[in-house]
């Protein structure tokens, strides 16, 4: 397992609040290729099992991303906590549907979900997005697959 280093740019608005986010990542049998091993809280467009380039930036002393290689057709979401009494019912459903999380220290009210390939995204988006009009959570759909994707009628 490596860690790999992505630079992020906050937006105008100062998000995300790192400017860089590490991610554990496996060995590939393709030179300078790593499959990512973690769900990102930040990085947007990556998700568990994504294959990406790296480069050895020795300045630094460590693996740098430098380009994506191939989705896995699993998805990342960020969920936000808008109310405390939300998260178990959020996180029972996120588990009954077969989807995987991480929190960090830093940001209590923010997981960061995997969504396997395998998972109904169409009925998990559908009930998050009803939590997201009773106003339990904020949702950041990160990187969705083109499994997913073609799971749904709409997508923006």
């Amino acid at each position: 397992m490596f860690k790999v280093a992505f630079d992020l740019n906050a937006d105008a608005s100062g998000w995300p609040p790192v400017s860089v986010e590490r991610l554990w990542g496996e060995k590939t049998d393709v030179r300078f290729e790593i499959r990512v091993a973690n769900t990102p809280f930040f990085v947007p467009g990556i998700a568990v099992g994504d294959l990406v380039r790296v480069r050895a930036d020795h300045e630094r002393r460590e693996l740098v991303y430098e380009g994506f290689t191939a989705e896995s057709g699993h998805s990342t979401v960020r969920i936000v906590f808008l109310r405390h009494d939300a998260r178990d019912s959020v996180e029972r459903r996120l588990r009954g549907a077969g989807c995987s999380w991480e929190t960090t220290e830093g940001f209590k009210k923010l997981i960061a979900v995997d969504v396997p390939p395998d998972v109904a995204y169409e009925e998990l988006r559908r009930w998050l997005l009803e939590r997201i009009e009773s106003g339990d959570i904020e949702l950041q759909e990160s990187a969705i697959s083109a499994t997913h994707r073609g799971q749904l009628s709409q997508f923006p």
